[in-house]
C-alpha cells in the first residue's frame, strides 16, 4: 500500500521479474483495482496484493477505501489474514504533502497498532535520490515524526534498492515474523459488525471530507466579500449561493 506513484507497482513488478508496464511509469494513477499476483518458490507460493493509492486520478477516496475494505474483508471471512503489509514512500520527496499525509493517517487506522509489527515502511526511489545523506535525513525525520506512531506500535523501516534481490528481502523480513494478524479494518467489519462508515479509517475520511468542505465554503465566502466591496452583486450572490448548497457524503 501507499501513496500513488511511490512505487507500488514497480515493487510487485520486481519479486514477479514482470517488465514495466509503461503506464506505472507516467503521472496518472495505474493501479485502479485489487491486483493479486501469486509466485512459486522453493518455500512455498506467496501472493502479494497490489492497491491503489488514496490520491488516485480518476476515483475518490471514498471508492478506494470501499474497494480496499470489501477485499479485506472477503478474505478475512475467507479465514485468510495478511502475512505482512509493505507501505512505500518515495524517498525523493522533500516535504511531507497533504496527500501523503493523508495517505500515511488512512493506513494507520485501517492497520491498527495490533497488525503494526507486520508492517514494513518501505522507501523507494533512492536510485533517484541525488544527496545520499540528505535522503538518509528524510528517513530520519519520517522515523522520529510522521512514523512515529507506527513504529512505537511495532512497524520498521526497510530501504528498497530497485532490484529483484531487494524486493525479497523485504519480503523475507515481513512474513518472517510472528503469526498474521487480522488488520483493525477487518475486526471492525466482520467482528464487530461495522459498517464501513463507522470503522475508525471510515471516519477518518469523512473528517477529512468535513474538512475540506469547511476550507471551501471559507473561500467561498472570503471571494463573496470580495465582491461586494468590490461592487458585483450578481457574483456575490452566485456565490453566496454556491456556499449555501448542502453537500451530501456517505461511505
Amino acid at each position: 500500500m501507499g501513496p500513488t506513484g511511490s512505487g507500488k507497482s514497480n515493487f510487485v513488478n520486481k519479486l514477479t521479474r514482470s517488465k514495466e508496464d509503461k503506464a506505472a511509469s507516467g503521472l496518472k494513477s495505474h493501479t485502479q483495482g485489487i491486483r493479486e499476483f501469486s509466485v512459486d518458490t522453493s518455500k512455498g507460493r506467496y501472493v502479494f496484493v497490489d492497491t491503489p493509492g488514496f490520491d488516485d486520478t480518476y476515483r475518490s477516496d471514498r471508492d478506494i477505501l470501499r474497494t480496499i475494505a470489501e477485499w479485506l474483508e472477503r478474505k478475512y471471512r475467507g479465514n485468510i489474514k495478511l502475512s505482512g503489509i509493505i507501505y512505500t514512500h518515495r524517498i525523493t520527496d522533500n516535504r511531507m504533502s497533504g496527500s501523503v499525509s493523508k495517505n500515511l493517517d488512512l493506513f494507520g487506522r485501517l492497520c491498527g497498532n495490533k497488525a503494526a509489527e507486520h508492517v514494513l515502511l518501505v522507501t523507494t526511489m533512492w536510485d533517484r535520490a541525488r544527496d545520499p545523506n540528505i535522503a538518509a535525513s528524510r528517513v530520519a525525520q519520517l522515523e522520529g515524526n510522521f512514523w512515529k506512531p507506527l513504529i512505537e506500535a511495532g512497524a520498521r523501516h526497510r530501504k528498497f534498492e530497485n532490484t529483484t534481490e531487494s524486493a525479497w528481502d523485504i519480503v523475507s523480513d515481513v512474513v518472517g515474523g510472528t503469526e498474521a494478524e487480522a488488520v483493525l479494518l477487518q475486526e471492525e467489519l466482520v467482528d464487530a459488525e461495522r459498517k464501513l462508515n463507522e470503522t475508525t479509517a471510515g471516519k477518518a475520511l469523512y473528517t477529512q471530507f468535513q474538512r475540506l468542505l469547511q476550507e471551501q465554503k471559507d473561500a467561498i465566502k472570503k471571494l463573496s466579500e470580495e465582491a461586494k466591496t468590490q461592487q458585483d452583486p450578481a457574483l456575490a450572490r452566485d456565490l453566496q449561493e454556491t456556499a449555501g448548497c448542502k453537500h451530501y457524503s456517505s461511505i
